[in-house]
């Protein structure tokens, strides 16, 4: 089984060492990154980064390579080999990542990996949303939904009423299933796109493209009834938990998006 495992980083930094990890290397540099792949080559969207963020790394993960499994981790987040590994330290998870052996063993009984669910417990999807960026947009991708994919919006509607739903668009598919999902997003949010404006977005907000397809990516899954096993996710640095909670807070009482 042939598999490849994109590393998405806008900088140089370590990287798993298994040989299916690809550091994929987005953003605007001028400087290529050495031993990294890098979005803007072939038939890309890269220079969408700055509003689709690791969605253009998926794109041209789906339209310039080949493999039997395609997978899409961050710098900062890796799939576990099943572990939480949540107190340990950075080489300890470093040692916890996902391995091709493990994969392997996967891929065969399932179609997909998808991070744990992250539970909201206090609100549903399209609140939290709807608290910490702007509602419209979600408003706008349902109409758009409705228009192109109808068949795909009662899974919409009841994604929305969920409180516990996949996030941080990281999963790792055959390659059937890799492409075909990224072409169906990607169709979606360029249309969104067009009917869009963003131009008095914060430079957080305007990274509306990667903020919506979370909450896309179950609705494509459950409608197509993938085959998927959850595995947790590692934050491979410190995590500010008690700013993200103040924030997370801050934004649910007051309303107002802001920088994260």
């Amino acid at each position: 089984m042939k598999a490849e495992i994109y590393i998405v980083s806008h900088k140089r930094t370590r990287m798993a060492t298994d040989k299916m990890y690809k550091p994929l290397q987005v953003g605007f540099a001028k400087e290529n990154f050495h031993g990294f792949l890098r979005d803007n080559t072939g038939d890309n969207i890269a220079d969408k980064n700055a509003n689709y963020s690791e969605l253009t790394a998926q794109y041209w993960a789906a339209h310039n390579r080949q493999a039997d499994v395609k997978g899409l981790v961050h710098y900062r987040r890796y799939f576990s080999d099943g572990e939480s590994h949540f107190f340990n330290s950075v080489n300890q998870k470093f040692s916890g990542v996902l391995s091709s052996h493990k994969l392997e063993k996967i891929m065969k009984e399932h179609d997909m990996i998808l991070p744990k669910k992250r539970n909201y417990y206090i609100e549903t999807s399209w609140s939290h949303y709807e608290h910490v960026h702007h509602i419209k947009d979600l408003e706008l991708t349902r109409q758009v939904l409705t228009e192109m994919y109808p068949a795909y919006v009662p899974y919409f509607d009841e994604m929305m009423e969920r409180k516990a739903v996949h996030m941080f668009n990281m999963f790792i598919a055959k390659e059937k299933i890799f492409d075909e999902y990224t072409d169906w997003l990607i169709t979606i949010l360029e249309e969104v796109e067009k009917r869009v404006d963003i131009s008095d977005y914060t430079s957080y907000e305007k990274r509306i493209f990667g903020f919506l397809s979370e909450v896309l990516l179950d609705v494509w899954v459950e409608k197509n009834e993938i085959d998927y096993v959850e595995l947790p996710v590692m934050f491979m640095g410190n995590q500010h938990w008690i700013k993200k909670i103040v924030s997370f807070l801050w934004r649910k009482f007051r309303g107002d998006p802001n920088e994260g």
